[in-house]
């Protein structure tokens, strides 16, 4: 009989704080089925409730406005963006939690640099501590305030990022003196003949590096980004770094916040939703070990019908998610959910849970009745049958199931939308 920890990835539980980590893995040593359930549902509770807030600063007109509302997914006709405009419109730290998930906090933060906002007292003005880390958005270029910050920032053991904003600004007016074919239209000893967007975004990024190394800031990394289209240049980059860069049990919730931008985003998803699958999977087995006729099957039947809304909803999948791809990308919603082949773009019901399960055991559950007996159904620690046909194993694959299609699905939204 498969073991408990037979499915886990090459970092096994890497969502989980520490201590959490070791009481289950205490409870599944000593064969505890009941304790390990609980502590598995415990964890999968705790992980709903972690907080993430992140920092957005900069001069005033710099983008970082905009800014929040990209890495909110959020546009300028929604009732809940940030404002936005070309003098300072943000008097206080203001919070904008994503609006899919709550947890994770982008604030606003005023401009450094202002009368009211003076540099050697702005962290501690603007609440330092409450920050898991800082992003400085500029441009066209980084100041002495934003230097100052950010060595300050170092200085008090946090991270920060620097973001060079509106460079689809530049390349448009850099695009000017060339024809359709990239050709200059009149002869220039300053300009090649030739446009070339890579050789722009270079200029850029160098001028940028070596404006901060001036400052006295020997940094290397500089990101790119335009707040008006998040798939392209350095913003896909900027999230994965961010990504990377947090503790592991947070990463989880600013992963599920992030938009699809990018093949390598959802297959980054994926591998953390994995663990999820082992814990909701270990957590329905408790219930397995309750003699009362049809409790087992009502709590998994929620677990499932649950799980696969929150696939749908971190992979982009979900209508209000699909409404947003569509807005940004010109494309009829239709077209995008066409390209959705698994049941995910059914309506995710009871009797839809039944019916893949009826699938996955060749035909065995005909009905809710046998689904009442068969759920949860073998205990992965002891070896021992505690009710019904299903093993864990089977479990484990249909949830590895439901997250492999949800992840193509998303591929072929994602194609789909950038053609």
């Amino acid at each position: 009989m498969a073991g408990a920890g037979e499915n886990l990835g090459p970092e096994p539980l890497s969502t989980i704080p520490p201590e959490q980590q070791e009481e289950l893995k205490a409870a599944l040593k000593k064969g505890d089925l009941v304790a390990a359930a609980s502590k598995a549902r415990e964890v999968l509770a705790s992980l709903d409730k972690v907080g993430l807030n992140i920092a957005v600063t900069g001069i005033a007109g710099s983008g970082k406005s905009s800014f929040v509302n990209a890495m909110r997914g959020v546009e300028d006709g929604d009732r809940d963006r940030a404002t936005t405009g070309v003098t300072e419109t943000t008097s206080k730290p203001a919070c904008f939690p994503h609006p899919q998930y709550p947890n994770v906090i982008l604030w606003d933060l005023p401009g450094i640099g202002t009368p009211t906002f003076r540099a050697d007292t702005y962290l501690q003005q603007v609440q330092f501590d409450r920050y898991d880390f800082f992003i400085i958005v500029s441009s066209p270029r980084f100041t002495e305030y934003d230097i100052k910050l950010a060595s300050e920032i170092q200085g008090l053991g946090k991270r920060f990022y620097y973001v060079r904003a509106k460079v689809d600004q530049d390349l448009d007016y850099e695009r000017r003196p060339y024809d359709q074919s990239g050709c200059l239209k009149r002869p220039s000893a300053s300009r090649p003949p030739q446009y070339d967007e890579a050789a722009i975004l270079k200029t850029i990024r160098d001028n940028c590096i070596g404006n901060l190394q001036k400052g006295g800031m020997d940094f290397q990394q500089v990101f790119l980004v335009s707040n008006w289209s998040t798939n392209e240049y350095d913003f896909p980059k900027l999230q994965e770094t961010l990504l990377h860069d947090l503790p592991s049990h947070k990463r989880l919730a600013f992963l599920r916040s992030l938009s699809n931008l990018s093949k390598e985003t959802l297959k980054e998803k994926k591998k953390y939703l994995m663990d999820q699958v082992w814990l909701k999977n270990l957590a329905s087995l408790g219930a397995g070990v309750v003699p009362v006729p049809g409790f087992a099957t009502e709590r998994n039947a929620v677990l499932l019908v649950t799980f696969l809304t929150q696939c749908c909803q971190d992979f982009g999948l979900d209508e209000h998610s699909l409404d947003g791809i569509a807005r940004r990308t010109n494309k009829p919603i239709e077209e995008l959910r066409a390209v959705i082949k698994s049941p995910l773009g059914q309506e995710i019901t009871k009797d839809l849970v039944l019916k893949l399960l009826s699938k996955a055991v060749g035909g065995a559950v005909k009905n809710t009745l046998v689904f009442n007996n068969i759920l949860p159904i073998v205990c992965p620690v002891l070896g021992s049958v505690v009710s019904g046909i299903l093993s864990y194993k089977t479990m484990y694959s249909l949830l590895e199931g439901f997250l492999n299609d949800a992840a193509d699905d998303a591929i072929r939204v994602l194609e789909k939308a950038s053609k």
